[in-house]
């Protein structure tokens, strides 16, 4: 039987926030890409509105173009600085100025994130009011994933926290001999790059300076366990990806298709 899960009045005030930088170095205009008709904000943004704990969502900016669009769209956008550094401290910029008891972190280039994805990451901070934060991780079954630095592992104690992120293979597994047995551990898990904060953590997070193993794996994430924040590391079955480069890009339009097709199919 499904647990009921009943908000307070502060734990209600859940707020997503989704960076969206305009100047990428790898994808020039992000934000702006389109994907079938959409530019690739608006969709993620459509994708996060099926959450059911989210119940403010707003798009903070750092370009008047993809503000503009997003305004014309009818989504709440905020035009913050170009010069923050990271999205983390652009969705910083625009929680200290809301009322919010929970903050969650939605990257603007995962238009297939999907609410349920998010409703899993936000529940540990509605159960126990002692975590500050919370991300998600998906088991690794492609060895190639393994080895490639841009798919991020992560490995975690016996309570579910966050014991360290890196780009590198995590756990090594020094018996194995081939692949095979590297993968029938079944020790291997990527991180899925959504984050969920109480908003005094976040704000706490972004006031700290970067940190020595942030800088060495180019990971954010690590400045809060270096400061001794700890991370709920919950386990989704569910897939997204994230836009980063032109063959993203692509992929993800044909993605979009498949996906229209086969929800027309399901309907039928």
């Amino acid at each position: 039987m499904p647990i009921k899960i009943t908000l307070s009045n502060t734990e209600k005030n859940i707020v997503g926030i989704i960076p969206a930088r305009f100047a990428s170095s790898r994808l020039m205009g992000k934000p702006l890409a389109d994907i079938q008709g959409k530019p690739m904000v608006i969709r993620t943004y459509e994708s996060c509105s099926s959450s059911k704990f989210l119940n403010r969502i707003i798009i903070a900016v750092d370009d008047e173009k993809v503000y503009n669009t997003v305004r014309e769209f009818g989504a709440e956008a905020v035009l913050t600085p170009s010069f923050l550094p990271s999205g983390s401290d652009r969705i910083a910029y625009v929680a200290k100025n809301i009322s919010a008891d929970i903050i969650v972190n939605i990257q603007g280039d995962e238009p297939f994130i999907q609410g349920k994805m998010i409703d899993q990451a936000i529940e540990p901070l509605l159960f126990d009011k002692n975590i500050e934060a919370a991300t998600l991780v998906k088991k690794i079954y492609s060895y190639d994933e393994i080895k490639s630095s841009s798919v991020v592992k992560c490995v975690f104690d016996t309570s579910n926290f966050a014991m360290y992120f890196s780009r590198s293979p995590i756990p090594f597994i020094r018996d194995a001999k081939t692949n095979d047995e590297r993968m029938s551990t079944g020790l291997f898990f990527k991180h899925i790059g959504l984050y969920v904060f109480r908003k005094s953590t976040l704000l706490k997070f972004t006031s700290l300076p970067s940190s020595d193993l942030e800088n060495a794996e180019k990971l954010e994430q690590l400045r809060l366990l270096e400061n001794g924040i700890k991370i709920k590391i919950v386990e989704t079955e569910m897939e997204t990806f994230s836009v980063d480069t032109p063959w993203d890009l692509e992929f993800a339009r044909k993605y979009y298709v498949k996906m229209m097709k086969k929800k027309k199919t399901q309907k039928k």
